[in-house]
């Protein structure tokens, strides 16, 4: 349970920013599952998608997410994992292989949401703060899942169901690498 508790270089909890925001969703919440249920709805909701706004600023890490208000899956999970594990609560990354179109014809993507712990009900739950749009509407739920993505196998898309403490190094590294969010891709499996 350690490592999903740990401080990263992707999920940079103690960044002075992302503390004081924890304090604020602190403030506002009743208790631990309302902080958590908190912090998801501001990522999903208040953290805008990348592509969605069709913007070429690259987050990298979770203190630039929250800085530059904007930000991919992969860098979305970082924030929502650094909100958590700022507040004592293990958190780690789950990730997806998606067709990037309606068939895989344009090949696949990783996407990636992630994993909580609930201590008082002692289970894992995932949650997606990918952002809702007209296609997607996933939100906070402690009994079945309500994620960004239903998997279409037929096309061979993989949901992997894993659980990592950090950013996946490959994903890093595109991230650094990467000048704008076009240059952005994936063509690996996990």
């Amino acid at each position: 349970m350690e490592d999903y508790l740990i401080e990263t270089p992707s999920i940079d909890y103690m960044n002075f920013h992302i503390q004081e925001r924890v304090r604020e969703l602190k403030n506002q919440s009743e208790d631990n599952l309302d902080y958590i249920k908190r912090s998801y709805i501001f990522v999903r909701d208040e953290i805008l998608h990348s592509w969605d706004i069709e913007t070429n600023i690259v987050s990298r890490t979770a203190s630039d997410v929250l800085k530059n208000k904007t930000g991919i899956c992969w860098t979305k999970s970082c924030l929502l994992a650094a909100l958590l594990r700022a507040d004592g609560i293990p958190s780690g990354i789950s990730y997806q292989l998606l067709t990037r179109a309606e068939d895989a014809s344009e090949g696949y993507m990783i996407h990636a949401l992630n994993t909580v712990y609930i201590k008082d009900l002692n289970k894992w739950i995932r949650l997606d703060a990918r952002g809702n749009n007209e296609n997607i509407n996933s939100y906070f739920s402690l009994d079945e899942e309500h994620l960004a993505y239903k998997i279409r196998s037929e096309l061979g898309e993989i949901d992997y169901h894993d659980n990592h403490a950090d950013l996946d190094e490959r994903l890093v590294n595109i991230l650094m690498q990467s000048e704008s969010i076009q240059e952005i891709t994936t063509d690996f499996e996990f």
